[in-house]
């Protein structure tokens, strides 16, 4: 242990997300690691108060401490405030989505070695957010603009979404793959793309990513290699092994991430990290779950794994070490796990999540 106290924002969320924080929080300190926390709030139970589910006080701390770690948070529906999760990666320019998915001894699934870590941009691609709806006048004055530029005409009843990708996205999404790669021991990047369909801006991001690597991490160690994304989740399927750290444009990083959650048993044990050159937010990446708020029954794991990525980007490498080793361990063992980790969801002897975060506590000391 570094032996620094670290001030890092803890936002507990809404839903269940309270008594996974405070689960996560606990293992976190167990370690011997020390923190000045600063507690947010954020989410639904904020909005009467403040009129918004993310008030600028959470952005502030954040950026004051630089690092985040926070429960889930439930998207307000049907009332024009767009995902917390999201507003937090643009207004800080978080432009990074670190998604580890490792096989777990004791955890239901059809593979059992699996250790692959998906490398989104956050920013980008088609979930830039840059549409036009099907029958207003921006649609039709951009239909017609293209049509005069020479290409295809697009179909008058056509909704339209823009597929932005650039050299200054790409390069450091790359730069971020690869800087994880060499830092956590890595052997190999793989860029995923539809490049062969898609030249001008999958073509781009392939492009742009062979020059990084060749360029700036020529003698990293870490090999380089690029597939297609259709081939890439069928490979994915069938030889898992062959694939280390993989980097690639928004939507289909957020697609192959949800696969290889699934490869390793579901979301209940894939942490996730949102990270830029500024500040830096670790989340679980299941959902709120309010119809279980307060019962003390859902698995904190995927959060307290979320917390075992803040420790090594705090550099706290053995405490992050020791922490997944014990949480490995009580996986392992079965014991002292939630309903959702037990052969049987009806199994009587499944613990809370408080007893969960004793289990690992005592593993850890």
């Amino acid at each position: 242990m570094t032996g620094k106290t670290h001030r890092v924002t803890l936002i507990p969320g809404d839903g269940t997300g309270p008594e996974i924080a405070e689960a996560t929080r606990r293992v976190l300190e167990g370690t011997g690691v020390k923190f000045d926390w600063d507690v947010q709030n954020a989410g639904v139970d904020v909005m009467d108060e403040h009129g918004t589910p993310l008030p600028e006080a959470v952005l502030d701390s954040i950026r004051d401490t630089k690092v985040a770690i926070k429960g889930p948070i439930t998207t307000p529906v049907g009332t024009g405030f767009r995902s917390v999760n999201v507003a937090l990666r643009k207004e800080l320019d978080l432009y990074m989505c670190l998604r580890p998915c490792k096989s777990y001894e004791g955890v239901r699934s059809r593979y059992d070695d699996i250790d692959l870590v998906v490398v989104r941009e956050n920013h980008e691609d088609l979930y830039a957010g840059i549409e036009f709806e099907q029958g207003s006048p921006e649609a039709s004055k951009l239909i017609d603009f293209i049509a005069d530029l020479g290409a295809r005409r697009i179909r008058e009843d056509s909704g339209i979404s823009i597929k932005p990708i650039s050299v200054t996205g790409t390069k450091r999404i790359v730069r971020g793959a690869f800087d994880y790669a060499v830092k956590m021991g890595r052997k190999k990047v793989t860029a995923v793309h539809k490049a062969n369909i898609m030249k001008y801006s999958d073509g781009l991001f392939l492009k742009t990513a062979r020059e990084v690597a060749e360029e700036e991490y020529g003698d990293s160690g870490v090999e380089f290699e690029d597939r297609i994304v259709d081939n890439m989740c069928m490979q994915l399927v069938q030889k898992p092994e062959l694939y280390d750290v993989l980097v690639l444009p928004n939507l289909y990083g957020d697609i192959v991430s949800d696969l290889g959650a699934g490869l390793i048993g579901g979301l209940g044990v894939a942490p996730g990290g949102n990270i830029g050159d500024d500040a830096a937010v670790f989340e679980p990446t299941h959902g709120s779950a309010p119809k279980y708020a307060g019962q003390n029954r859902v698995n904190p794991m995927a959060m307290m794994l979320s917390g075992v990525l803040m420790l090594r980007h705090l550099e706290e490498m053995e405490a992050g070490d020791r922490l997944e080793k014990a949480i490995a361990d009580v996986i392992a063992e079965g014991k002292s796990v939630t309903y959702d980790m037990k052969p049987h969801r009806d199994d009587p002897s499944a613990v809370g999540t408080s007893e969960v975060a004793d289990a690992i506590i005592a593993k850890t000391e």
